[in-house]
């Protein structure tokens, strides 16, 4: 670190962990808002049953780096904040029914804007706006007043509540739950017939934990300089857009090294399936739901202190307590868009 700073150094982990999780969603079908879809109204749960893979493969691999050492959960958000309930649930909710609006979340826009959807651009943009409206603008003191952020001092997740009641160490506790999520998802036979999808499922859990382990190697190696944090896709895509317009905002960071390393691997991901191919919205109504769908992302993803991918899956791989009822939020969020959208709420 006396050659390259500190915050190049978490730009290069978010850049390479970052990159797997572009490659994913190109070539693995890895989508949150897909996955849903798919299992609601195309009769497929293979993309739904990958997720069971990611989480295991997730809270597998972050536990036995945190037995070891290697990662230290409560410097995390997920665990060194006091979790607020409500923050999750109208947060999660409001972000589910803004991505079934948009048509993605904030990493699934990422994904498809590095295969050269415009569309998706604006996605970005939008939500990277609204987060920070809530983050640090005009929504912020309203935010702060209704989900304030306390610190906490001790672990807020399912590993160690387990562990004090059973008396084993949290990681026992933990691979039993990876492998329920594995044994879920391995049970359904058109899932266990697709060796690609298990395959890439298995590397977005290595790289959310691989984010996880760099950071905490990072934040021990510079005295604390950097935070421990993980993959998500809400005001990182802010602090990405303020680095890009100013090199300065912020510097190089996680955040920045992350959003850029899904465009690459999605950008990669569709050169080498040969989809890679510009596309643009025609229908104006298109692109204002996809607008508002943005900003209820932005606001939601802020308020639950993460998105699909930050509370569903790097969360859910500390086994935080919010993890699970975001995304049981999120998940609600989206089928009732979905429904809106494609249903119409229209009686049988």
């Amino acid at each position: 670190m006396e050659v390259i700073p500190v915050g190049a150094w978490a730009a290069l982990i978010g850049l390479v962990t970052g990159c797997v999780l572009g490659l994913a969603a190109r070539l693995g079908d890895f989508c949150t808002l897909g996955a849903i879809e798919s299992a609601m109204y195309g009769g497929d749960q293979r993309r739904l049953r990958s997720w069971g893979i990611v989480l295991a493969t997730g809270i597998a691999s972050t536990y036995l780096l945190a037995a070891m050492g290697q990662i230290d959960l409560l410097k995390t958000p997920y665990h060194g904040l006091q979790w607020n309930p409500l923050a999750s649930i109208l947060g999660g909710g409001l972000f589910g029914y803004g991505m079934a609006l948009a048509g993605n979340c904030g990493f699934g826009a990422l994904a498809r804007f590095g295969g050269g959807d415009l569309r998706s651009l604006v996605v970005v943009v939008v939500i990277s706006i609204f987060g920070f409206v809530t983050l640090s603008g005009p929504l912020s003191p309203l935010r702060d007043w209704v989900f304030p952020q306390v610190p906490s001092d001790h672990m807020q997740g399912f590993a160690h509540l387990g562990a004090t009641y059973l008396g084993v160490s949290p990681l026992v506790v933990a691979l039993v739950i990876a492998a329920g999520f594995a044994l879920w998802s391995l049970s359904h036979g058109p899932f266990r017939v697709a060796p690609r999808r298990i395959g890439w499922a298995m590397a977005v859990g290595l790289a959310i934990s691989g984010a996880l382990w760099g950071m905490s190697l990072l934040n021990t190696a510079s005295f604390g300089a950097v935070d421990v944090e993980g993959h998500t896709f809400t005001a990182p895509l802010g602090r990405t857009l303020m680095w890009v317009m100013t090199s300065s905002a912020g510097g190089l960071s996680f955040s920045v090294g992350s959003v850029l390393g899904v465009l690459l691997g999605a950008f990669l991901g569709s050169w080498r399936k040969g989809t890679f191919r510009w596309e643009a919205c025609e229908d104006p109504r298109e692109l204002g739901r996809q607008v508002g769908g943005a900003a209820l992302m932005g606001i939601g993803g802020v308020v639950a202190l993460g998105c699909s991918v930050g509370q569903g899956a790097t969360a859910f791989s500390t086994l935080a307590y919010s993890a699970p009822v975001t995304l049981a939020a999120i998940v609600a969020g989206a089928a009732l868009g979905l429904r809106r959208l494609i249903a119409g709420f229209q009686p049988d």
